[in-house]
C-alpha cells in the first residue's frame, strides 16, 4: 500500500477517522469505530456495507 495513498485515507463514517493499514491481513481498521474494511487486488473497499466489525486493540482500550 503506497504511503502517500495511506495518509489521506479516512474512514468513510461522519467522523471520517485515519484508517490503521494490515499488510498481513490486507485490511484497513478505522482508528476510531474500529470497522475493518478490505483490501481487494490492491484497492482499499471503503464502503460502510463491506466493513466488518472490528475489536479495539489493547492500546486503544487504555485510553
Amino acid at each position: 500500500m503506497d504511503p502517500k495513498l495511506l495518509e489521506i485515507l479516512a474512514c468513510p463514517d461522519t467522523h471520517h477517522a485515519p484508517l490503521r493499514y494490515d499488510e498481513t491481513a490486507q485490511t484497513l481498521t478505522c482508528t476510531q469505530c474500529h470497522r475493518v474494511f478490505p483490501i481487494r487486488d490492491g484497492i482499499p473497499v471503503l464502503l460502510l456495507d463491506e466493513a466488518r466489525p472490528g475489536e479495539p486493540t489493547h492500546a486503544e482500550d487504555s485510553r
